[in-house]
């Protein structure tokens, strides 16, 4: 069975308004306020306001991606905005990095890779069964080699 083949559910293939947006990112921040809490030596209110600059950048690379005709995605239009804010010569930039630098980056990396972990869409799942068993062999290889690998390189360079 090709993927050509494969029923599409175009309602569970739909992109999130920025509204929703909004309110996933804001999901995202109230975790990962709770783990930088736990993680850091940083207060409540050190972590809320470094989170706070860091949802603003996001939600504005967001607007960009809608309102910009160049076809460019939004991870670019954020990442994008967060250079351009903590350029040096950018008013404010040493403030900003002040406060984000209370922001521990594996807590925001915890929650986000979770959400990829468990976001998988019906067409994945039906391409999984269409494969059969050696999808699965070939999974788990590719899993223990990446893993075995990095820990090899972090044996040697580390």
């Amino acid at each position: 069975m090709s993927n050509a083949d494969i029923p599409v559910d175009h309602e569970a293939e739909t992109r999130p308004d920025l509204f929703q947006h909004a309110l996933l990112l804001i999901a995202v921040c109230v975790i990962a306020l709770a783990g930088n809490t736990v993680a850091t030596d940083a207060t409540v209110m050190q972590g809320l306001v470094g989170l706070i600059i860091l949802y603003l950048i996001a939600m504005a690379g967001l607007v960009l991606t809608r309102l910009v005709p160049i076809n460019l995605p939004s991870v670019a239009w954020i990442s994008l905005i967060g250079i351009v804010v903590t350029l040096p010569w950018t008013p404010g930039s040493g403030w900003l990095l002040e406060r984000v630098a209370h922001v521990n980056f594996l807590t925001l990396a915890t929650p986000c890779l979770a959400y990829a972990g468990i976001a998988i869409a019906r067409r994945e799942i039906e391409i999984a069964r269409a494969s059969g068993w050696k999808i699965f062999i070939v999974a788990v290889l590719v899993m223990t080699g990446t893993y075995v690998g990095s820990a090899f390189v972090a044996e040697l360079f580390l």
